[in-house]
């Protein structure tokens, strides 16, 4: 889990936010660890965001083109 998120894919960051929801939920974690799982998931949810807008920028961009054809 200490890979530098910026380099993650979207499917990557998903995936990873998806263990780390498990995780919490869980709650047999520290109020330590469990702070650290939050804030991690916390900017993974930030980077699929990110992927997402840019893909909806790049499909709007993309429908713009074609109907001004």
């Amino acid at each position: 889990m200490s890979k530098d998120i910026s380099a993650l894919s979207y499917e990557e960051a998903r995936d990873e936010l998806q263990k780390v929801v498990a995780e919490l939920e869980q709650q047999n974690v520290s109020l330590e660890a469990s702070m650290a799982l939050w804030e991690r998931g916390e900017a993974l949810a930030k980077h699929c965001e990110q992927w997402l807008s840019g893909a909806r920028k790049k499909l709007d961009a993309a429908m713009q083109q074609k109907d001004s054809k």
